[in-house]
């Protein structure tokens, strides 16, 4: 999954993760949480050629794939994306006149696509946890609600990567404790280095496997999204 996408990926992880994994992309605004996933997805996929879901819910699927496009990520013919509107009216997988529980809503989604494309179907996104919290009328008992909604993510044997805003230095969780419910945690954020506003990588949690725990550097050209090595602390603030 990690060492055969985005290129550099393979100087932080000595070893790979495998279904069934549910991993947290957090960061602050502008920290490329969105280009991670989808060019993680979209690389993969593409070496694969198995299936990918990627459910935005922070703009329109257009909207996503203009943005993608304009970082020079390319659409793979391997992924849905899909919002919310899409599903309804293409795929009509929520009955007209249902009040819709939105955790429900996305397990209904990928029952759908486990069902058309069975094992094929390997890769989901979620972007984003926050956006999905905003939608919903009811935020009770959310850790019991997350638990269930990870649990149906690996029982139907998939890699899921979940976006989660979060601020520098606050904790990785939202409503539901989000962060000890998942299998791993990536966070992405900015450094000052030598003067430089530098996007880095730092994997915080990955359960089974080996990886650094290092800060870095992150780049996107031309090819979209690029690891570039290690970056150290140098004391500016």
């Amino acid at each position: 999954m990690f060492k055969n996408s985005i290129p550099g990926l393979e100087k932080v992880f000595k070893t790979d993760i495998g279904p069934p994994c549910v991993v947290l992309v957090t960061g602050p605004p502008g920290s490329m949480k969105t280009s991670f996933c989808y060019t993680l997805m979209s690389k993969y996929l593409e070496h694969t050629k198995e299936f990918g879901l990627y459910t935005t819910l922070e703009e329109t699927s257009q909207s996503h794939l203009k943005n993608m496009k304009s970082l020079g990520i390319a659409l793979s013919p391997h992924m849905q994306i899909s919002d919310f509107t899409d599903l309804r009216e293409v795929d009509k997988v929520v009955d007209e006149g249902d009040t819709t529980d939105y955790i429900q809503f996305i397990e209904k989604m990928i029952n759908y696509f486990k069902k058309k494309y069975g094992d094929r179907f390997t890769i989901f996104a979620l972007d984003s946890l926050g956006a999905l919290y905003s939608l919903m009328e009811d935020v009770t008992q959310m850790r019991k609600r997350m638990f269930y909604f990870f649990k149906m993510v690996r029982d139907n044997n998939l890699t899921a990567f979940v976006v989660m805003e979060r601020s520098i230095g606050a904790e990785s969780q939202l409503l539901g404790n989000e962060g000890f419910l998942v299998d791993g945690i990536i966070m992405l954020s900015l450094d000052r280095n030598r003067g430089k506003l530098v996007r880095y990588l730092q994997v915080e949690k990955m359960r089974a496997c080996q990886h650094s725990m290092e800060k870095h550097a992150v780049e996107v050209g031309k090819d979209g999204m690029v690891v570039l090595g290690p970056i150290f602390d140098t004391g500016e603030g």
